[in-house]
């Protein structure tokens, strides 16, 4: 699907309809697969369903409600998604980015993504939280693709510092302050839906990859596009394929991501008590 300049105005024109007087965000979060549970957190939450946002995707996969929270986390203005849209649900790069175009024409200057991963790294245990440093896409393709849409910055853009070291540093300092066990390391893209084999994450990890995952890079390339600051946190939910001999199922995946759930409100919330 091609959209135009228009299509993104409609849907950032309908959310901003509905946000509260005197809402000024500083940050946009997108909650990943086990980690809804943290919508419960806003505090004055006005929900937009998906459904009421012209052109938006919906959301199939497992626990993602598929709505649009405004409110308000550890003091500060902020837009929550929860539920995410993914290559292998069937829809284009660009649809699975449309949201982050959308954030750039309601101004939102930082956006905190988060994902489910599986963890490559040997020192890596399911439950470790990951600051994502850089990515490894070897998909075809680019959700930026197509006709250039100035106003969302060059055609031509650099990737070389796609997650900004100020939110990292930022996300290091708070889990430190909260006694939190926090990893940082390179994660891959892969499309799904399928896991990947034992041979692909032996080929990945020689590739410098220390987690896996089905999501995220696609709008993280549009963030930068942008101009929009980018921090990732990855869920390690389980080892990935050949790493133990441990069978891999989407339901472990939902399980362990609620079990973190603490840990990972108490850093994403740190992080946006900091953001100015």
């Amino acid at each position: 699907m091609s959209f135009e300049l228009k299509d993104y105005q409609e849907a950032a024109q309908a959310v901003r309809n509905r946000l509260p007087d005197g809402f000024s965000p500083v940050a946009a979060v997108i909650l990943g697969s086990g980690l809804g549970g943290f919508s419960s957190r806003v505090e004055g939450a006005v929900t937009i369903p998906y459904t009421d946002i012209p052109h938006f995707p919906i959301t199939t996969a497992l626990s993602h409600k598929g709505e649009l929270m405004a409110g308000c986390i550890a003091g500060q203005d902020v837009l929550l998604f929860s539920g995410r849209f993914h290559f292998y649900e069937g829809y284009g790069m660009d649809e699975t980015a449309f949201p982050v175009r959308m954030l750039r024409l309601l101004d939102i200057p930082t956006l905190i993504i988060t994902n489910a991963a599986g963890g490559i790294c040997p020192d890596f245990s399911p439950g470790d939280l990951m600051v994502i440093r850089d990515h490894i896409k070897l998909a075809e393709g680019s959700p930026v693709r197509g006709a250039h849409l100035p106003c969302f910055g060059e055609r031509f853009f650099d990737m070389s510092q796609a997650y900004d070291p100020d939110l990292r540093k930022m996300a290091h300092k708070t889990a430190a302050s909260a006694g939190l066990h926090l990893q940082e390391g390179v994660y891959a893209y892969m499309t799904g839906p399928q896991y990947e084999t034992p041979a692909e994450i032996r080929a990945l990890s020689l590739l410098g990859a220390d987690a896996v995952g089905m999501s995220t890079v696609p709008e993280v390339i549009t963030a930068v596009q942008c101009g929009i600051r980018v921090l990732g946190i990855s869920c390690i939910t389980n080892m990935a394929a050949g790493v133990t001999a441990q069978r891999i199922s989407g339901e472990d995946v939902v399980e362990v991501g609620r079990r973190t759930a603490d840990a990972f409100a108490s850093l994403v919330e740190g992080v946006i008590r900091l953001l100015k």
